[in-house]
This record gives C-alpha cells, sequence and structure tokens, in this order.
C-alpha cells in the first residue's frame, strides 16, 4: 500500500488536467463524483457555507480529497457573485440540492450562463429535476425502493435487504453523474455550449439493473427474491459460514468452474448421489450439503484450498481487512495518505494517472483560490465577511 504524506500528493498529472470544477458541498454521491473528478486531474473547488455541520469530521471525509475549499456565506447579499466569478472561470458545476434551490440562490445554470455558456452544469437528485416525486425529501433506501432495486435484493422469504447506500446514492448516482459531465464536456468542445446534465439516483439504478431486465424479459429471471441465478437461488451463487463463524463467497457459475469448486470442496471425492449443478428441484439438498461442508473447516482454511483455483470461490473479509489482502495489496487497491486508509483512484491509466490529494478541510484554501481564479477583490471579500479563511 502507498503511503502519502506531502503535498506532492495532489493530482497533476491526470487525464482531466486543466478542467476547473466548482462544486457546491453537499453529503453522499455530489462529494464522491467531485473526489472522482479530482482523482482524474481535475482542479476541484468546493464551495463550503460557514454554517455546515457536517456528517463525518472534515479531515477524515475521504471523498474531499484532492479539492480545496472556500467558505462562501450565499445568504450574503455578494455571496452568489463570488460563485459566479468561479463559475464564470470553471468549466464544470456540481450541486446536489432540491429542484430549483440554485435558481432561488442566483446560481442556477442561466445565471451562469450568462457569465460562462460553456459552463456544464450538473445536477445530483435522488428523484430527478421533475416528476411528481421531484420536490420530495428522499434517502438512497427511497430512490432504489421505487426502481424495483431494492425488492430483488435478499433471500427467498425473507425481507429486502439494503445494500447499504452504494448501490443508489454511488452506483446509480455518482457515477452516472460522472459520466454525464465527461460526456458533456467531450460535447461542449466542439459546440462551445454547456448544458444540464440531470442525474437522478432513481434513473442510474433503473440502467444498473438492465442485465436483469434482460433476463426477465427471456424468461431466465423470476420477479421474486432469492430464487435467481445471481440473487443466492442457486447454491453455487451464495455465502457460506465457516467453523470459526466467518464466511466463504461462492461463484461457480459454468460447469468447468462449478465442477473445480465441487472437486476442492470435497477434497477431490464429490459423494456419490450429489444433485447434478442444474437440478433445481434437489437444490435445497445441494445447499445443506455444500453448507455442511463449509462448516468443517475455518475461512482461512478453506481460503487456503481454494488459492490459486478456478472454483470461484473467495473468503469474505471485512473493510479493515480489505487493504491487506494479498492481491489488492500487490495491486495498490488501497492507499494511505495523512494517515488515513482509503481506496487508491480508479481506474488506471496508463500514461496519465493522477494520485489522491490530501482531504480539504472547510475553507482551507479561500485566499488561495481567490488568487489563483483570480476573482476580484478578495481583500475586501474577506474583510466584509463575503468568504471566509479557515
Amino acid at each position: 500500500m502507498r503511503v502519502i504524506n506531502d503535498d506532492a500528493a495532489a493530482p497533476k498529472r491526470g487525464p482531466l488536467a486543466g478542467v476547473r470544477v466548482v462544486e457546491l458541498a453537499g453529503i453522499g454521491p455530489v462529494p464522491l463524483a467531485g473526489m472522482l473528478l479530482a482523482d482524474l486531474g481535475a482542479d476541484v473547488v468546493r464551495v463550503d457555507r460557514p454554517d455546515s455541520a457536517p456528517l463525518i469530521p472534515p479531515r477524515n471525509d475521504i471523498a474531499n480529497r484532492g479539492k480545496r475549499s472556500i467558505v462562501v456565506d450565499l445568504k450574503h447579499p455578494r455571496g452568489a457573485g463570488v460563485v459566479l466569478d468561479l463559475a464564470a472561470r470553471a468549466n464544470v458545476l456540481l450541486e446536489g440540492l432540491r429542484p430549483g434551490v440554485t435558481e432561488r440562490l442566483g446560481i442556477g445554470p442561466d445565471d451562469c450562463w450568462a457569465r460562462n455558456p460553456g459552463l456544464v452544469y450538473g445536477r445530483m437528485t435522488g428523484w430527478g429535476q421533475d416528476g411528481p416525486l421531484a420536490q420530495a425529501a428522499g434517502h438512497d433506501i427511497g430512490y432504489i425502493a421505487i426502481t424495483g432495486a431494492l425488492h430483488a435484493i435478499g433471500r427467498a422469504g425473507g425481507p429486502p435487504q439494503p445494500p447499504v447506500n452504494y448501490l443508489g446514492d454511488f452506483g446509480g448516482g455518482s457515477m452516472f453523474l460522472v459520466l454525464g459531465v465527461v460526456a458533456a464536456l467531450w460535447e461542449a468542445r466542439e459546440s462551445g455550449r454547456g448544458q444540464v446534465v440531470d442525474a437522478a439516483i432513481v434513473d442510474g439504478t433503473a440502467a444498473l439493473a438492465t442485465m436483469t431486465y434482460s433476463m426477465l424479459a427471456g424468461g431466465a429471471w423470476r420477479d421474486e427474491r432469492g430464487v435467481n441465478l445471481l440473487d443466492t437461488g442457486a447454491p453455487y451463487y451464495d455465502v457460506y459460514e465457516t467453523a470459526d463463524g466467518r464466511h466463504m463467497a461462492v461463484g461457480a457459475l459454468e460447469a468447468r468452474f462449478y465442477a473445480a469448486f465441487i472437486t476442492l470442496l470435497f477434497d477431490g471425492e464429490p459423494p456419490a448421489g450429489l444433485p447434478a449443478q442444474h437440478d433445481m428441484a434437489a437444490w435445497p439438498a445441494l445447499r445443506a450439503a455444500i453448507a455442511a461442508r463449509f462448516a468443517a473447516r475455518t475461512q482461512a482454511e478453506w481460503a487456503k484450498v481454494f488459492e490459486g483455483s478456478d472454483a470461484c470461490v473467495s473468503p469474505v473479509v471485512s473493510l479493515s481487512e480489505a487493504p491487506a489482502h494479498p492481491h489488492l495489496a500487490a495491486r495498490g487497491t488501497y492507499t494511505e495518505v495523512d494517515g488515513i486508509t482509503q481506496p487508491a483512484p480508479a481506474p488506471r491509466f496508463s500514461r496519465t494517472q493522477g494520485q489522491p490529494g490530501r482531504i480539504a478541510t472547510p475553507g482551507a484554501h479561500t485566499r488561495e483560490i481567490l488568487d489563483a481564479w483570480n476573482v476580484p477583490d478578495p481583500a475586501t471579500l474577506l474583510a466584509d465577511g463575503v468568504v471566509a479563511q479557515a
């Protein structure tokens, strides 16, 4: 795991080097999207509020790595003007407020385009910019609930199981916001015009279910939990407890991988009468046989048995254990910056790989940003309390 402790950690060579991004501070998917753009080399300036009460202590908020922070009082008569000055010098603005809020603040798309017609305006919401729920409050669990995604997650006969907030906020949200922004930036190179990117978590989550809808249409998926190939319905795609109370994950779908799995699971001698892989009527018996075998040894022992094989079996490790997994350690999938272990930038680039920057705390770079972005009269803005330096 690479350890970074100096100021040279800020990404400088990523493929988005030279792109300027203004991020209106928030929680969840927008900060992660800004982090991904910063990891790719963009100069991301986060606009923090003077009265913010962050959910995560600022020094630990990894989503704010590689950025710079300016505190702007948007309640001050001149606060919106500072954001517009930044937008006038930027390529992208990211916001995650309810529809219409930035317009009321005087920093909506039309306000920004009056200063910078080429600005890409990225909007991140749960429900989208329009529709009956557009103005409703919400969180990840509700967004994935109405798309059918939450209904599909869980065991047969049991309730839906929320997958933390990975699926909605970050899979259906952040990733689609970044995709939309990069696509709009590409288009703006030719047209010279910016546009709004309406990234709604409900839309992105629905798109993530494309393969499931394909299987549903083809009769290969039942609209029930825990009865299908990839939702723990199949005994060879599931999680099993080991003798020490830990777990092994099995994904032996293809015939040759399943054969390797069964051979290793039973020490080279599968018992007579073991049900066939695709005999769905006998899946309960097959599951019981597999579970009994896994329960006989510890996770470490089973990990050794399957190591290096094509059986598609992996130990289930914890968040704190993951950085030390031999494969992830060898690849440098995790890194350490200023004593904080965190995921390294992804994906990787052969020529223009960026590096994870240091975490930006609110207002730490206010004067630096004003000067670097040539915002007029920084001294007066500071003296009058329009902006604040931490």
